[in-house]
This record gives C-alpha cells, sequence and structure tokens, in this order.
C-alpha cells in the first residue's frame, strides 16, 4: 500500500493508504504503486484516480478533477500539491456544462492573447471536472 496525500489551498482533500493512484503529468497518466522510483513531477490539468484496493473493481474507482499541481513520491507516500482539486461527488454536472460553454464563449470573444489564455484555462478546468462528473454517473449506473 501507499499514502496518498491530496492537499490543494482548501486543506487536504484526500489523505488514506492505497493501491494505486493515477496521476496526469505532462507525459501523459502515471499509474504508482507500492515501491515507485523516487520523482518530483508537475501534475497537469486532469483526472486523478484513486483505487483503494488491490481487488476493487474498476466500478470502485474514486476520481478528482484537478488544475495541476507539483507530485512527490518518495518512501511510498505521493504528496499532491494542486491549488484546486474536486472530488467526483463534489462536481455538478449541470453546473460544469455552464461554466465550459461560458468558457467557450469566452474564447470566441476573446480580443487578446490574455484573453484567450484565460478562455483556455476556463476550458481545461470545465472540461476535467465535466469528464469527472461523467465517469461519476455512469459508475452509479
Amino acid at each position: 500500500m501507499i499514502r496518498f496525500e491530496l492537499v490543494t489551498l482548501d486543506g487536504t482533500k484526500f489523505g488514506d493508504l492505497v493501491h494505486e493512484v493515477m496521476l496526469p503529468t505532462p507525459d501523459g497518466h502515471v499509474a504508482i504503486f507500492e515501491h515507485h522510483s523516487p520523482l518530483v513531477s508537475l501534475a497537469t490539468p486532469g483526472i486523478i484516480t484513486i483505487r483503494r484496493k488491490e481487488s476493487d473493481p474498476d466500478e470502485r474507482l474514486e476520481f478528482f478533477a484537478t488544475n495541476g499541481g507539483v507530485v512527490e513520491i518518495v518512501d511510498n507516500t505521493v504528496r499532491l500539491l494542486a491549488d484546486e482539486a474536486d472530488h467526483a461527488e463534489e462536481i455538478n454536472e449541470q453546473e460544469a456544462k455552464k461554466a465550459y460553454d461560458d468558457a467557450q464563449k469566452l474564447l470566441r470573444q476573446a480580443k487578446d492573447q490574455v484573453s484567450l489564455d484565460h478562455a483556455q484555462t476556463l476550458i481545461d478546468r470545465s472540461s476535467v471536472r465535466l469528464k469527472v462528473a461523467s465517469l461519476r454517473r455512469t459508475r452509479r449506473r
């Protein structure tokens, strides 16, 4: 087992022993298991996936949406420091869809690079949140 700690500006969002954590990085998703090599890396906006027990089926996976951060792996402890991360149960799919649509509108109306970058950041954030909400919905079936 490994200890996974997800810490945001709002405090600790997750802290427990787990079998596996999958994190989004610039090189793609990385699956982390017990005895992983020490590592410090960026985490990119994306989906954090947690499997608490080795025997847990995919239907029992837990998901967080994150806007990225910094991950450190040392001595069977995975620590992700992020500005924000939301558990699938905290995400309202309708609100996330509205935020995505609003961000798309901002992108279409952007007149300069700063506005374009801001709109793209909002699109990235809301699309990850929509994907996590969708995963939660399909897992409940």
